[in-house]
């Protein structure tokens, strides 16, 4: 059963880049009217594309600019998971891929969409049009955001449709950025499997990927299972060293430095008399040596970087079911069930800085001072096995729905229910049991309070480089300060949807169409610190309360088609949602407009606004994150835990968009699309940026934590908040080609694909008005923003072969954290911010159909190729692992192979 309608180009065209619908396509039996009709002209399936509520006409085109990537397209990339699609897209930056520990601190495992740099959680990510459940653990910033690595198995996407512009008007709050939905394949009938190797240039970082197909079909129905199982080992720094030691090196290492109170000095920061060097420390010495007599006056550094890995350690198991059933009354029942089990462990020191200053007395037995002093280190260090973080996310989602087909359009309920399980564990000392240590009362058997300093049970920790020598720490001691952090976290997610489509009036060029529909969703949020944590134990991590929340929203929307001539439509659209509470409710309505002026050139506009609501995270949530920051009153740069706080005064944000765009198809097989986008954001909810909390007043005692002196001390903690910041806007230009060249020796199909970024413009709380395309933007509230991605492909195809070339670029920027010299920005470069280099890799690829050679029944494709096949290097920063991981991929060459084989 099918709708039908006189084919156009324009229909031939959207069929064949999409190859199927994203809802499952109705029909009606014709009567014998239409089927007269139908003799002169040649029917065609009616579809519905990501971006509209509302069946596609005969004469319509998409006014909203819609990206596709099909399967082959995905194959094409070498794609092992969805993040690989993601890195690729020039619309994207600013994602969260890569497990870097000091900007996605317990997120390993996890990968997410940041479409225009707008914030992960600004893209509403779908699966066959229907929601998808947020991680239970957020980012650094405190948002919450779909993991594309659990939706499903790669092997069975049949496409990618991204909507460019913003969707809110037609999907809710948090389609500001657009959406990106995910299509499976449909009445797939037979079976494949295929097994990925990928094995790359440094390190043992390879991986492992096998997965499996089956389906049927019947008359009446269909049933699809598919499954993955994927096994990626660790790439650490060690490995491939990106970064200078310095810019891994903190200031509390093990050698330590001590606070000592010296006559007419204060508290000065000593280095370990007993050594620093020779123990593999790197003395920074703040006066010369020889100041005081017999000390050095300082910090013994240590350069934690060498423990932390780009690529964590992850296995991953997805699956995925999906069955339809058509019943006699032209009813059809869907439901789907995935499940994705993801186990991630990132490299970490062998143990954090502690924060808490504690005292190490004067009866100590190693304290060579005389008088009770301030332990600034950790405690282990060098020579030590670093501790690894672990995260296991679950998540588990069941979609169900009952479509209709009624005289002049269909119906369809729908109930979606998906939960994310996401424990976090990552080791730290305990600050009470450490101090109890430095006072020779540790050891889990010592009473302190009837135990004897140093007897019996009870033993004294050594921090000092004794420990190295003639004086080492017991395994019994060091246990009984160390513990685990645990963060049990729980995302639930319920929706309930209900809408129609049908025409409602015909007009001289078709029939108007109208969707009406509502929708009730309910998000519940929940965190379980620990007991130790719920009592701030922790002397680095420190801890945090529990959390457990919940928003249900109300929703009605419509959409109105409108073919105002045979090549003019117009689409309106209106969204009301109801948040209740101080958030309130908003209505969003979008126009769009797409205007063919001839058969080989298309224009397109659109005009939305956007409301997004504070999450139950950014409002009552609260978490500490580990960032490097740089410190204008000591000029260095420190590693410091950063203790974010919910605020419940925040104000939904508040956007609108637009986009004007072109289409132009001057002959067969060659095509030019350019699009020009703006976003416009008030009352931005942004997490305060912490190096700017700090350049705004780096003593104030209330936001600052420093060791020893209160104001002058070196930084231990910053204390923000989630905040309303003023505006943002961005806007730019994005533009595709390609042509197709029929040769005696095969197709070549040349393209070309590119984002540049006009405008990034920041109102930030702390940091001013900022101009942030061509930035890092490491001080204030943006992300990494290169004015210019491109990507250039040529695809070649002849009979069994087929080769791909893809060559991709991305402009240089400016680091705000470093001045051109190399220096770090402590809020004057003479001579300019440091540029991070433009960065060129090349992607190749070659398959062959084995079965076609050899003629068998089942068809064997084989598939060889590499990524970035002349290992270049990152652009370096002068940072923490020395790269930008919002940006670049630390990775190297990776070569690979690929057997699929269809049953």
């Amino acid at each position: 059963m099918k709708f039908k309608t006189r084919k156009t180009a324009v229909a031939a065209l959207v069929s064949s880049a999409l190859f199927c619908s994203p809802f499952l396509a109705y029909a009606q039996d014709a009567n014998e009217e239409v089927e007269a009709e139908s003799k002169s002209k040649k029917d065609v399936e009616l579809i519905l594309v990501t971006g509209s509520f509302v069946r596609r006409s005969e004469n319509f085109e998409s006014p909203s600019p819609l990206a596709v990537v099909d399967s082959v397209a995905i194959d094409s990339i070498g794609a092992k998971n969805i993040a690989d699609i993601t890195q690729t897209l020039t619309i994207n930056t600013g994602a969260e891929n890569n497990p870097d520990a000091f900007t996605q601190n317990a997120t390993a495992g996890t990968s997410n969409i940041n479409l225009r740099g707008l914030g992960v959680a600004s893209t509403l990510v779908l699966l066959n049009n229907k929601r998808q459940v947020v991680t239970a653990q957020p980012t650094n910033e405190g948002l919450n955001f779909v993991d594309t690595s659990s939706l499903v198995p790669m092997i069975a996407i049949d496409r990618m449709e991204v909507v460019k512009d913003g969707a809110s008007a037609l999907y809710g709050s948090d389609a500001v950025a657009g959406v990106v939905n995910f299509i499976t394949k449909r009445n797939y009938d037979g079976a494949m499997v295929s097994v990925d190797y990928q094995d790359g240039a440094h390190g043992d970082n390879k991986e492992y990927i096998f997965q499996g197909l089956w389906g049927a079909t019947g008359d009446n129905g269909s049933v699809l299972a598919a499954i993955s199982y994927t096994n990626r080992s660790p790439l650490f720094l060690s490995d491939r060293r990106l970064s200078r030691p310095e810019d891994d090196t903190s200031a509390l290492g093990n050698p330590a430095s001590y606070f000592v109170t010296i006559p007419g000095a204060g508290a000065l920061p000593i280095i370990d008399p007993y050594g620093c060097e020779e123990f593999g420390g790197a003395p920074n010495l703040l006066a010369p040596s020889g100041t005081i007599p017999g000390l050095e006056v300082g910090f013994c550094g240590f350069d934690f970087g060498k423990f932390y890995s780009y690529v964590a350690d992850e296995s991953r198991i997805n699956s995925y079911v999906r069955a339809d059933y058509e019943f006699a009354n032209d009813i059809t029942w869907t439901a789907e069930l995935s499940m994705a089990r993801n186990r991630a462990e990132r490299g970490g020191a062998p143990s954090f800085p502690i924060l808490t200053s504690p005292i190490v007395p004067d009866y100590h037995p190693q304290n060579p001072f005389g008088q009770s002093v301030a332990f600034f280190g950790r405690a282990e260090g060098n020579g030590f096995d670093g501790d690894p973080a672990n995260t296991e996310s679950d998540t588990f989602r069941f979609s169900t729905n009952l479509q209709g087909v009624t005289d002049s359009g269909f119906w369809e309920v729908s109930y979606t229910r998906a939960v994310n399980d996401f424990l976090f564990k990552v080791p730290d000392v305990l600050n009470t049991e450490f101090q109890l240590a430095l006072y020779g009362l540790g050891g889990s058997a010592c009473d302190p309070i009837a135990g004897t300093p140093g007897e019996g049970n009870c033993e004294f920790f050594n921090p000092f480089a004794t420990s190295y020598s003639s004086a080492p720490n017991s395994d019994y001691v060091v246990d009984s300060f160390t513990g685990t952090e645990i963060i049990d976290s729980k995302a639930d997610l319920e929706v309930f949807e209900a809408f129609t489509s049908f025409d409602i009036f015909e007009m001289s060029s078709g029939f108007a169409a109208l969707a009406v529909g509502v929708q009730y969703r309910e998000e519940q949020l929940s965190q379980d610190y620990d007991d130790l944590a719920n009592q701030d134990s922790f002397t680095f991590v420190i801890g945090n309360p529990d959390i457990d929340g919940s928003q249900d929203v109300w929703a009605a929307f419509g959409e109105l088609a409108l073919p105002l001539s045979e090549d003019l439509d117009m689409q309106l659209a209106v969204r009301y949602e109801d948040y209740g509470g101080s958030i309130g409710s908003t209505v969003d309505p979008k126009l769009a407009v797409s205007y063919r002026a001839t058969d080989e050139f298309s224009l397109r506009g659109s005009i939305s606004t956007s409301f997004r609501a504070p999450t139950v995270f950014l409002a009552q949530g609260g978490a500490t994150s580990l960032q490097q920051l740089i410190d204008p009153v000591q000029g260095v740069t420190a590693f410091v835990a950063v203790r974010t706080s919910g605020n419940e005064d925040l104000k939904p944000e508040e956007s609108t968009a637009y986009n004007i765009g072109f289409s132009y198809e001057p002959f067969r097989d060659f095509s030019i699309e350019l699009d020009y986008w703006n976003f416009e954001f008030k009352d931005l909810i942004i997490q305060e940026n912490a190096q700017a909390v700090l350049n705004l007043d780096p003593t104030d005692t209330d936001r600052i934590i420093r060791a020893g002196d209160p104001l002058n001390g070196p930084v231990l903690q910053v204390n923000n908040t989630y905040v309303n910041a003023s505006e943002m806007e961005t806007s730019g230009i994005d533009f595709v080609t390609s042509y197709k060249i029929d040769t005696e020796f095969g197709s070549f199909t040349p393209s070309l694909n590119g984002t540049y970024t006009m405008k990034y413009d920041l109102m930030d709380p702390q940091a001013g008005n900022i101009d942030g395309a061509g930035r890092r933007n490491f001080n204030n509230i943006g992300v990494s923003s290169p004015e210019l991605r491109m990507n250039f492909g040529l695809a070649w195809k002849n009979d069994i072969h087929a080769a791909n070339l893809f060559v991709r670029y991305i402009s240089s920027y400016d680091d705000d954290q470093n001045c051109a010299d190399g220096t770090t920005n402590l809020g004057a470069c003479t001579n300019g911010l440091y540029e991070v280099d433009s960065h060129v890799t090349v992607d190749a690829q070659y398959n062959i159909d084995l079965g076609s050679l050899f003629e068998t029944e089942q068809s064997y494709v084989v598939t060889v190729g590499g990524l970035n096949l002349f290992d270049e290097d990152p652009p370096q920063l002068f940072t923490n692992s020395g790269f930008d991981s919002k940006v670049h991929d630390p990775r190297g060459r990776q070569i690979y192979a690929r057997l699929a084989v269809e049953f």
